[in-house]
Formats: structure tokens, sequence, C-alpha cells
């Protein structure tokens, strides 16, 4: 699978086709045991988790990854924190802790996040959660970000407005979107591909994909709930 720089490539399949066990091998959480990863030129498919997030991949979950008891901008200022050499760096200059600042006001006024900054995350409600999860991944400043299901469980109005966001994001980054939302996917996405327990069975533009007989038949007939 080849993802173009600055698209939206989405993946679909059934349960249990592979998606996010690719999303988990494309971030480092597994390690594949045949293949290799290639971005943009450097072989990554030995580098660990944390060695991926530095050289450009970040990634949200089908479960929230925030800390409630922390503030919505606690939460971003964490992440923005820890991307590059600042990770876990005590002894940070000051001019480094002011662009932390800025990286997270920017974060927060490009997610709409701002009216939610002060409060703890774990009492907003859900869809500014899923919200939060991806500004959390934008936060260590990725090329590739990999969204999973990031729609899941929102209202239809919070599904639209992630929606906005999510187009907003792809003007200056390539994004790998898993989501069961077969219309949403459709609407959005550059090229698509279409996992078949492990294997891509169909690749193309959402028009391509629409006609593919095979794809019909195996997942937009019916499989509008697809979820690893």
């Amino acid at each position: 699978m080849t993802v173009k720089e600055k698209t939206i490539h989405s993946i679909i399949g059934p349960n249990g086709a592979g998606k996010t066990t690719l999303f988990n091998l494309l971030s480092g959480v597994y390690i594949p045991t045949s293949g290799i990863i290639i971005f943009r030129g450097q072989d990554i498919t030995s580098l660990k988790l944390f060695e991926r997030s530095k050289v450009g991949l970040g990634r949200s979950y089908q479960i929230t990854s925030i800390f409630p008891e922390l503030t919505v901008r606690e939460n971003i200022r964490l992440a923005a924190q820890s991307k590059g050499k600042r990770n876990f760096n005590i002894l940070r200059k000051a001019s480094n802790l002011k662009e932390v600042e800025k990286e997270t006001d920017n974060i927060l006024q490009e997610m709409k996040l701002n009216d939610l900054a002060k409060q703890k995350a774990g009492t907003i409600p859900y869809g500014r959660q899923r919200t939060l999860d991806v500004a959390i991944a934008l936060a260590t400043n990725p090329i590739l970000l990999m969204l999973d299901e990031p729609t899941s469980g929102m209202t239809p109005e919070d599904t639209h407005k992630m929606i906005d966001l999510i187009k907003k994001i792809a003007e200056n980054r390539t994004i790998i979107l898993i989501e069961h939302h077969m219309n949403l996917v459709m609407a959005i996405s550059d090229k698509i591909s279409v996992l078949h327990y492990g294997k891509i069975i169909s690749e193309g533009t959402p028009e391509f994909v629409q006609k593919d007989e095979q794809v019909q038949k195996a997942y937009l007939g019916g499989a509008n709930s697809n979820k690893d």
C-alpha cells in the first residue's frame, strides 16, 4: 500500500479485516514479522513507537486516550512538550516553554477547543473528548496522522464538525483514516484501500471502489459497522 502526501487515504473493511492491526504496525505498537515500512524514503520497520513519533507519525485511537483529571489545555500541552528532543527534558529553555505554549494555543484554536481549555477533560461532552483526542495527536506535529474511527459514538452534529476539522487538517498533512461511516469515507477520501483478512482486495478513488463488484458484495452492501 502506498499513501500519497497531503491526501486523505481511508481504510475500510469488516470486523476482523485488520484495520486497527495495520495502524498498530504503522505506528510501532506491533513490529511486523515480514515486509517493510518506508516513510518518506526512510525504512522505519524496526523503529519503536516513540521513535516513529519523532520522525513524524501521529495517531488517535478508537478509545480516547485523554487524561481525564487534567484540563483540556494540559492534555494538549503535554503532547506538545513530548515531541522531538523536548521529550521528558526537565531542564527546558524558556524559549522552548514559550514555544510549547504557543503551539498549545494554536491547536486549541485549530480544533475549536478554546472554550473548554480550562475544563477537566473527563467532564467535557463525549464528542469534544473525541476532538481532544485528535488534538493531542496533532500536537505532536505529525507529518502523517492516523485517525482510528474519529467519529465513533458522535452525534450527527459532532460528526459534521469532525468532518470539517479533518478536511482542514488535511490541507497541510497526510491522513490515513479508519472510519465505519461509509458516506463520510466516500465524501472526503482521495483514495480508499479495502482490507479483507489482512489483504487489500481493492484500492482506488471512491468512485472506483464504489463500482467494484467485489467491494459492493462484501462491504458496502452490508457492513456499515466496521470495527476491529
